[in-house]
């Protein structure tokens, strides 16, 4: 397949420009409180640890301790954040039965960026913007992969859209093993207009979906915004109109499609390759 020079057009003509504490004995938190700002399981706990972002409580299960958590454990009594032991049946309830490995921190909500700040961090490293989109996600547990994804390959942000779509719940910390700790993350209200704000700042769009060019064979050296769809309905038709450039994953078996943050790993793993042989 011939390879395409996406640097000279675009779908609409335009130009691509010490003291230890001792733990508390009773806790009076109501469960049923205890459901937003729940960073939930061993690694998030420690990537959470390791953001300096605020932590309000931290609950470990009660019983011995081995492995990791005795690290965590440590150096949140040497920080002084107040510890509680709880029962296995508290932790399963907070969490709504997901696996919290034992230790569960109640944190400030992450704060959302703007777009503008996620342009801002290509800008101080010196890189093209380099932007994943989440259109229209509805399982945490893809969320959390993508963004995990997201971080792992080097992107500068993700943005998220307020409606019809899953925002950062304690599912979505959980499934992204503490990488929503190190990637800036804007909800924006209309994810169309975003998409046109960023195609005027000179960011191209490349729509994750079936029908385009392969992966492989496509330019990624831009500035580039890389959207995955949900994965019932895949890119939204209004965004997807609005993208420049279709790119896909070849299929050889059966099944016709990958999971969202399997086929993420794959096209930001080569969107990164590509940006980093400029």
């Amino acid at each position: 397949m011939e390879k395409k020079n996406y640097k000279n057009t675009r779908r609409d003509g335009r130009m691509p420009q010490n003291g230890k504490r001792e733990f508390q004995k009773r806790d009076n938190t109501p469960v049923e409180e205890v459901n937003e700002g729940l960073v939930i399981g061993r690694n998030a706990v420690r990537e959470l640890l390791k953001s300096g972002r605020a932590i309000d409580k931290i609950f470990v299960q009660k019983g011995e301790r081995e492995g990791s958590i005795v690290v965590l454990v440590a150096e949140a009594v040497a920080r002084h954040i107040p510890m509680v032991e709880v029962e296995k049946a508290k932790l399963d309830k907070m969490t709504a039965f997901a696996t919290h490995q034992g230790i569960v921190a109640m944190a400030s909500e992450k704060e959302y960026c703007s777009v503008e700040d996620i342009l801002k961090i290509a800008e101080e490293r010196g890189e093209k913007p380099f932007i994943v989109i989440a259109d229209g996600i509805t399982d945490p547990h893809n969320l959390g992969a993508l963004i995990r994804c997201a971080e792992g390959v080097g992107a500068h942000g993700l943005i998220i859209p307020k409606r019809r779509a899953v925002g950062l719940t304690p599912v979505v910390t959980r499934s992204s093993c503490g990488a929503i700790e190190h990637l800036a993350i804007a909800k924006v209200t209309n994810l169309a207009s975003t998409v046109d704000m960023l195609k005027e700042k000179g960011v191209w769009i490349f729509a994750a979906e079936a029908g385009g060019d392969a992966y492989y064979n496509t330019d990624f050296k831009c500035a580039c915004a890389i959207v995955l769809g949900s994965e019932g309905e895949g890119v939204s038709r209004l965004i997807k109109d609005k993208s420049d450039y279709i790119t896909s994953i070849p299929m050889y078996g059966h099944v016709n499609s990958f999971n969202v943050s399997t086929a993420a790993a794959v096209i930001l793993a080569e969107v990164a390759r590509q940006h980093r042989t400029v």
